[in-house]
């Protein structure tokens, strides 16, 4: 009985092991037939855009042009013919003085006019009646000269008078500040009862913002050197390579959709600065940028070149700069460095290192090393927000 135990003991034991073997076995065959799969990355197809040599610079904006209205006469305030804030047109009459004081004055110098001119009239006809006197000596020379002088006096009366009228019209008019030009006005800084008059503050501030000024610095050796390679391509009369485009990016970080040019550079160089002060000009029909705002004003030659756009998210940094993972023909991912220079939007422009059709990784850079094989899926870049998406099937 004993026995026959050990020798179901030993048969089951035996036959354990066999299974082991066999299980054990099967699985390394098994592990030897599953291949690993290739990770799966999303890649770009870097493509070219012509572009320009390109710098920016921190500007002001300004009201192309801008008044402040004072009061040429005293007098109370007793009028108001617009709203703060709001658009005036050229002429349009906005507040008005007490006229009546500045009417009677008009009446008297007028009145005074007519009694000159009644007096002038009288010294006239002596003087005409003694020139036909003095020659038979019915008055003497002294007389005539006395004659003469009363003319001349009689007459210079006039004019004063005349002038006084002009004066006298010129202060009734001023009663009525008028717009010079059309534009926004902005706080009116006296109320209707109060007495103003020219030394008073500024009684309100009207601008013009359409269109709109833009006012940067420039060094002047990058001045000097701008002017004599223009003049150097003109007198040539080659193309204007040096002329550039003008656009704005806004303080919230977005594009102004008007384009500008330069108008105006001074005529001397801001010492203890080293500068040249430059301006340009932009449309602004909507009023969207205001006076005193700080812009970012953004250049770009209009001699154009050729240059590759990479996604910002292919671009990787290691202690010799920034890289990209490019996908070659074989499917091998490759670690290559570049060479960047501005950015736009979503995108960088690639100096160096990159060439159009050539294909970078921008999803799944993780799973990835350089060396390796993937499964590369091209997808679509949005220049404008980054956004990845797949390309969209042509019908």
């Amino acid at each position: 009985m004993f026995n026959h135990l050990l020798f179901n003991t030993s048969t089951n034991k035996n036959i354990f092991i066999f299974i082991l073997s066999v299980a054990l076995f099967s699985c390394g065959q098994a592990e030897k037939k599953v291949a690993t799969p290739k990770p799966a990355v999303s890649v770009y197809q870097i493509q070219s855009q012509e572009l320009g040599n390109y710098r920016e610079f921190v500007a002001r904006t300004q009201a192309s042009k801008e008044a402040e209205l004072i009061a040429r006469v005293e007098g109370e305030l007793i009028e108001r013919h617009f709203k703060e804030g709001s658009t005036v047109q050229k002429g349009q009459v906005l507040l008005k003085i007490e006229p009546a004081a500045f009417k009677a004055n008009l009446v008297a110098a007028k009145a005074n006019l007519a009694s000159k001119i009644s007096g002038q009239q009288i010294a006239e006809k002596n003087l005409t009646r003694a020139k036909d006197l003095i020659g038979d000596g019915y008055i003497s020379q002294l007389d005539f000269d006395k004659l003469t002088t009363n003319d001349s006096q009689a007459k210079s009366a006039v004019k004063a008078a005349q002038a006084n009228v002009h004066q006298a019209e010129l202060d009734l008019s001023y009663t009525n500040i008028t717009a010079p030009f059309t534009g926004k006005i902005g706080k009116v800084n006296y109320n209707v009862g109060n007495i103003i008059g020219p030394n008073s503050n500024v009684l309100a501030t009207l601008i013009l913002t359409d269109p709109i000024y833009v006012s940067f610095q420039l060094e002047e050796s990058t001045y000097i050197s701008y002017k004599q390679k223009r003049q150097e391509y003109r007198s040539l009369n080659k193309n204007d390579k040096f002329a550039v485009d003008l656009s704005l990016r806004l303080p919230n970080n977005s594009d102004y959709p008007e384009q500008g040019y330069l108008d105006f550079a001074d005529t001397k160089v801001a010492q203890g600065m080293g500068t040249v002060e430059l301006r340009a000009v932009f449309p602004n029909p909507k009023g969207v940028i205001l006076p005193g705002l700080f812009v970012t004003l953004k250049l770009e030659n209009k001699d154009k070149n050729t240059m590759a756009l990479v996604p910002q998210t292919a671009v990787q940094s290691n202690q010799q700069g920034k890289f990209v993972l490019v996908v070659d023909k074989d499917n091998t991912v490759k670690q290559r460095h570049v060479i960047l220079g501005r950015r736009i939007d979503a995108m960088w422009v690639v100096k160096k290192g990159l060439k159009e059709g050539e294909q970078v990784i921008i999803e799944g850079l993780q799973k990835v090393r350089n060396g390796i094989e993937v499964n590369a899926i091209v997808k679509d870049v949005d220049a404008l927000t980054g956004t990845i998406s797949l390309p969209v099937k042509q019908a």
